[in-house]
């Protein structure tokens, strides 16, 4: 009985996945590369996300590979995807319609920058934006507890020449200028951290060196033989000035 059911488990599991994986990703805020992967690490962390799924580790869907279904499947080291893909994401296409605002999450430790620069995905990727805030939310909470929530204005952006792409029930782009970007102030914990860094980021000024037990430092200032060298030293021009003398008296 224990055997059947752990094997209705693993059934189960291969089937979700396949849902999320190759049918509506979007549905869970995942957005597969540009081959259509998924990381694990994205993957069980929409998986937790899910009730009922908080138990899934990496070894249980190691087992779905293992077992009947693994031919549904095509896994890499760090990365996993379906072999029917009934989604498409076609970011080079026609851009979508999308509402006037759409919403995308921040690391609290990047929001100065994002409100400074605008936002650029990583090397590869695309932005992720929703109309949703629970969406928003949810993606967010992935990378940072307390995520915070930007606004972003699609007429200002389009204005700028940029397009937005539909993925089932997200949106993609490929960056988004500081200035149609609109959300709550910075927190005064964030810029005072900021600042420190900053200050303890900048250049040193150069130790002062103490003289070592049994040293001392040259002073060329109080050299004595320097002094007695310009003392003895006769001005340009003393041989002209005895000449001129010694003729003088001789008249």
């Amino acid at each position: 009985m224990g055997t059947r059911n752990h094997q209705f488990k693993v059934e189960r599991l291969s089937r979700f996945l396949v849902y999320m994986l190759g049918h509506r990703p979007d549905e869970f805020g995942l957005v597969p590369d540009a081959e259509g992967y998924v990381t694990y690490r994205e993957l069980l962390q929409a998986l937790h996300e899910e009730p009922g799924w908080r138990y899934v580790r990496r070894s249980h869907i190691n087992e779905v590979l293992m077992g009947k279904d693994r031919a549904l499947f095509q896994p890499e080291d760090r990365r996993i995807r379906t072999v029917d893909r009934r989604w498409r994401m076609a970011p080079g296409g026609a851009p979508e319609d999308p509402p006037g605002i759409l919403l995308t999450p921040v690391r609290q430790k990047a929001h100065p920058v994002v409100v400074e620069k605008g936002l650029w995905p990583p090397e590869g990727r695309f932005l992720v934006l929703t109309p949703d805030r629970d969406m928003a939310l949810r993606i967010g909470k992935r990378r940072d507890r307390k995520p915070v929530l930007m606004e972003i204005s699609v007429p200002a952006a389009e204005k700028r020449g940029i397009s937005f792409h539909a993925f089932g029930c997200l949106y993609l782009c490929s960056r988004i200028p500081a200035e149609c970007i609109t959300g709550p102030p910075v927190s005064r914990d964030i810029l005072e951290r900021r600042a420190a860094e900053k200050a303890a980021t900048a250049a040193p000024s150069p130790p002062v060196r103490k003289p070592e037990p049994g040293t001392f430092t040259m002073d060329a200032s109080r050299d004595p033989d320097r002094l007695r060298r310009s003392k003895g030293k006769k001005r340009k021009g003393w041989k002209e000035a005895s000449r001129k003398i010694r003729k003088g008296k001789r008249r």
